[in-house]
């Protein structure tokens, strides 16, 4: 039985409203945590911003994570893989913030550093998933595949590709998921997006305007979340 994705549905609805002038606020207001001004740039634009910082990183990631996956996981590269994943495991025990702060002296404020952090944090889960799928594929399937006479260029992209493909995008949702997180951390550095009331927030002791944030910026995570996840299924079922 075909399960209705209904949170492909339900997240983007629950994030627009909260969007929608005056929502947000009249919710809030009950709980007493401090009063929400009206916001400028107004809370849409700042969902626009954090969405394009986190879309742009993705694109980045996969378009240097998966050809790293597929060049490491060739016959031959054993040496070259486990360093990569080694450097992978390193990267992932460097907070944060640290990264972002060491890249302001050289690339400045905005965009630019928050980008830089979004992409090597992303690619860890990505490029891992990406070999760990590739790596998956059972040897007499690519034996048969040779049998048949396909290159080793027509047996990555007809067979290995195809099969890791779930994989991949289990690897791409993380790490859309976590980078909507780190993303917050970029308003400190003037990249604007949905840390911006988190930060106005803990400056200003204002318990609803930090609420704003987290709870737009979750809405967001959950969003893309299940927009990824129908896409893997929609694979599946094409498969």
């Amino acid at each position: 039985m075909k399960r209705w994705p209904w949170g492909a549905v339900l997240w983007p609805v629950l994030l627009i409203l909260c969007l929608w002038p005056g929502i947000l606020p009249a919710l809030l207001r009950p709980l007493g945590l401090g009063e929400l001004a009206p916001f400028d740039p107004p809370l849409w634009r700042l969902t626009l911003t954090h969405l394009g910082l986190v879309g742009l990183a993705s694109l980045v990631v996969v378009g240097l994570g998966l050809p790293l996956a597929v060049a490491v996981t060739r016959p031959g590269w054993d040496a070259p893989r486990q360093l990569t994943e080694t450097l992978l495991g390193l990267g992932q025990t460097v907070p944060t913030f640290a990264v972002l702060a060491l890249a302001v002296p050289a690339l400045g404020f905005g965009w630019a550093p928050t980008l830089l952090g979004l992409v090597l944090y992303g690619l860890v889960p990505v490029v891992s998933n990406a070999i760990l799928g590739l790596q998956a594929t059972e040897r007499h399937i690519l034996d048969a595949a040779r049998g048949m006479g396909m290159s080793s260029a027509q047996r990555l992209w007809r067979v290995e590709l195809p099969l890791a493909r779930p994989i991949i995008l289990a690897g791409l949702r993380t790490s859309t998921v976590y980078n909507v997180g780190t993303a917050t951390v970029g308003a400190a550095l003037g990249a604007g997006g949905l840390g911006e009331p988190i930060i106005n927030g803990l400056s200003q002791q204002n318990t609803a305007l930090v609420l704003t944030g987290a709870l737009l910026s979750a809405l967001l995570a959950l969003t893309l979340d299940a927009w990824l996840a129908l896409l893997g299924g929609r694979d599946r079922a094409l498969g």
